[in-house]
């Protein structure tokens, strides 16, 4: 595997429920001048997005079920094809946690499979988020069992809206659980370069965060 750059890691984030269309502009601007691997931006600005990174290697990245994930299966995909429609690249898709406290494996499995098919058909990239927070030990371990029998491209540790946020230690568990099939991304609470290293040690290949610009000027 070629090194990959720093900023390469990032995911230009801005998804606060009162963002502007200046604000995502802003956002994608940042990408591009520093070389982000992409911008996650609500779905709302998806084709904005996509048209202001147009003609770069940034990609539009949004969220699907965010930030509780208990909407329906069909309600998560037709977002899906929205999305992909008005040009996302990547959808990081919220799992049913309601389906996972009700231990109601059939529908978490059927939700992520759904979710996982609808982005691979269009050959674009997936990620599912577990909000790892909320999980018990056992929860966690047979939500991964899921991801690995499904394969989306990402499991990803949380919103950054609900429960804790990613640590080294929850990302180093799910890089050791998923290993070279499924990759990680870190989110929530990531705000310092200390803690982008350290997520980055502990094997995440991607980084969610709303303060990218910063921590890589502290980089530099």
């Amino acid at each position: 595997m070629q090194p990959m750059s720093f900023a390469k890691y990032f995911d230009h984030t801005i998804l606060k429920a009162d963002c502007s269309l200046s604000d995502v502009h802003k956002a994608c601007d940042e990408a591009k001048q520093h070389d982000f691997a992409a911008v996650c931006i609500p779905p709302y600005f998806v084709k904005e997005s996509a048209t202001r990174l147009d003609g770069s290697k940034i990609h539009t990245a949004t969220v699907i079920g965010f930030p509780m994930g208990y909407s329906s299966t069909p309600s998560k995909v037709e977002e899906i094809k929205r999305a992909l429609d008005e040009g996302a690249a990547e959808l990081d898709v919220v799992i049913n946690l309601c389906a996972v406290k009700s231990a109601n494996w059939n529908y978490v499995q059927s939700d992520i499979d759904r979710l996982v098919t609808a982005v691979h058909l269009k050959g674009k990239l997936v990620k599912v988020i577990l909000e790892t927070g909320l999980l018990t030990e056992a929860e966690l371990k047979k939500v991964c069992d899921i991801c690995l029998s499904v394969q989306p491209d990402f499991v990803k540790t949380s919103t950054g809206f609900l429960g804790a946020g990613a640590t080294p230690e929850i990302v180093a568990y799910l890089h050791k659980t998923m290993g070279d099939k499924v990759a990680v991304k870190a989110s929530g609470g990531i705000r310092t370069l200390e803690q982008a290293e350290a997520m980055i040690r502990a094997g995440a290949r991607r980084l969610g965060s709303s303060s990218s610009v910063a921590i890589l000027k502290e980089k530099k």
